[in-house]
């Protein structure tokens, strides 16, 4: 069953009670994971449910933090993200799928570094209710596995025992808390 935009409520992500997670095979042994800050985004609900009908989104390239400054730096360069070029990874949904009454599945178009891509989300909702000033606030978490090859992330090194010390597969995981948008200016 897809979703439908009628009588949506406009609700925005809260930057500072979200954020984006990934993880990716370090020397075919590990894993490394990261983290980005989401910048900013708009999801649409209807009235009678907390499943969105829309979302946008847009994250901060140059936010990337793995724990460590040299990789980060790494990361930051066009070997990778090249954030001087490229500081936002946008992402807009272009159809939702209702699974149950707190699943969903979000597809969309991911940008990153420049290359648009359909990435779906598997989504559900987290959580709903009013925080301790009364605001409403609903909470959502979603995760997409992605190749960076897709997006034109394709530095790696080889390893002399065989292999590569950075894996393709990108997994993501979204937490994101929203609040009612502000009412327009009259």
């Amino acid at each position: 069953m897809t979703t439908s935009a009628v009588a949506a409520r406009a609700y925005i992500i809260d930057p500072a009670h979200s954020s984006a997670h990934f993880s990716v095979r370090h020397l075919m042994i590990s894993k490394v994971r990261g983290t980005f800050k989401i910048s900013s985004g708009s999801i649409q609900l209807p009235a009678d449910s907390p499943i969105p009908v829309a979302v946008s989104a847009e994250i901060d390239a140059t936010s990337v933090d793995t724990r460590d400054e040299q990789r980060n730096g790494h990361l930051k360069s066009a070997d990778f993200f090249e954030v001087e070029k490229f500081p936002l990874l946008r992402f807009t949904s272009t159809q939702v799928e209702i699974v149950d009454q707190t699943k969903f599945k979000v597809v969309g178009e991911l940008e990153l570094h420049g290359v648009k891509q359909k990435v779906t989300l598997d989504a559900e909702v987290a959580g709903q209710g009013k925080d301790p000033w009364g605001n409403d606030r609903v909470a959502f978490e979603a995760t997409a596995r992605i190749s960076r090859k897709d997006f034109g992330l394709v530095w790696n090194q080889a390893l002399e025992a065989g292999g590569v010390a950075v894996g393709d597969q990108i997994d993501i995981t979204l937490d994101v808390e929203s609040i009612p948008a502000p009412a327009p200016a009259a």
